[in-house]
């Protein structure tokens, strides 16, 4: 078993046709659907995950240093359909970040180039996951 290892839940329920929400045990809901609407789709959603998830990590290790003026992370991909099926490729994450020009801040730009790698390389779960990748199993009960 992986040092860490604690589960994680999400309930999927269906809210109309091509609609649904997802909520977790801490009461959250997100809602999302099938592209039709405003509502995110599920791909959407796994590039915020990527986003999300790196994006805290980074501000958690520059924001010790210095609040930034703009922090903003875009992230980017190719929905493609080959032999291997649907899927992303060419999946890429652009920070955009700005720092006070105090020392503090100087710091923190300083600390960016490692804290995105490392983020990349060892802290972002889902990032984490998609690039190791992780089988899923499906079941009906």
């Amino acid at each position: 078993m992986a040092t860490g290892s604690a589960h994680r839940t999400v309930t999927v329920h269906r809210v109309g046709s091509g609609r649904f929400t997802v909520s977790n045990e801490r009461g959250g809901e997100i809602a999302f659907g099938t592209g039709d609407g405003t509502d995110f789709t599920p791909t959407e959603l796994l590039l915020a995950a990527i986003g999300g998830c790196t994006s805290i990590d980074i501000d958690i290790l520059t924001s010790r240093r210095a609040e930034p003026d703009a922090f903003e992370v875009t992230v980017d991909a190719d929905k493609i359909r080959d032999a291997a099926g649907s899927r992303l490729t060419d999946i890429a994450v652009t920070f955009r970040l700005a720092f006070p020009d105090t020392e503090q801040g100087d710091e923190a730009r300083a600390l960016l180039p490692d804290a995105v790698r490392r983020s990349h390389d060892q802290i972002c779960t889902v990032g984490r996951t998609v690039e190791v990748g992780t089988p899923i199993a499906s079941r009906i009960e």
